[in-house]
């Protein structure tokens, strides 16, 4: 698995010039033709960020990181799986565990206690460093993300260390105020 593309299609993952349909911890591959696949976008590569952190890209690492960084809210395992339907639990769980001991990911509650998955956007620093506020909305039960609303820095003593900050607001979203 070397060279890996990050081209999703209705068949899977492209890796190199071969199509990788996901089975459980399987790939099925497929000879393809790349020279009609056309680039994508990498300000989100799933693969890069995997490389930076020194964790081998492998078809399961990329497709967990990949629908954490596409979905529009943080993630909770349910939807990961949901989401990701080829892959068992015990495997997105794996990958999770893996992102977080690198800093890819952190955790947060939700207003209900459901443990979601963010991606960090910072580079090399300690998943403090990326907690911002979020919103939940008691109505509907969405999590919004407010990324320009940083946790507030708390001083503490020197031998503890901070892994994680909740700073989570709880109310009714403007679309619930509405109806």
């Amino acid at each position: 698995m070397q060279e890996i593309c990050y081209f999703e299609t209705k068949v899977g993952l492209i890796m190199r010039n071969r199509v990788a349909k996901v089975v459980g911890d399987f790939c099925i591959f497929v000879e393809i033709n790349m020279k009609h696949i056309p680039e994508m976008e990498t300000s989100y590569d799933p693969v890069k960020l995997l490389e930076e952190a020194g964790i081998k890209p492998t078809s399961n690492r990329i497709l967990v990181l990949r629908a954490i960084l596409t979905a529009n809210s943080p993630m909770s395992l349910i939807e990961l799986e949901s989401e990701l339907q080829t892959l068992e639990r015990s495997s997105v769980l794996r990958v999770l565990t893996l992102l977080l001991e690198h800093d890819l990911i952190h955790t947060l509650e939700d207003g209900r206690g459901v443990t979601k998955y963010e991606v960090c956007h910072g580079h090399h620093h300690s998943g403090v460093d990326d907690m911002h506020a979020h919103f939940y909305c008691e109505k509907c039960h969405k999590v919004y993300c407010f990324k320009e609303i940083t946790a507030p820095h708390i001083d503490i003593p020197e031998s503890f260390k901070v892994k994680s900050i909740n700073y989570m607001l709880k109310g009714i979203c403007p679309e619930c105020r509405e109806d």
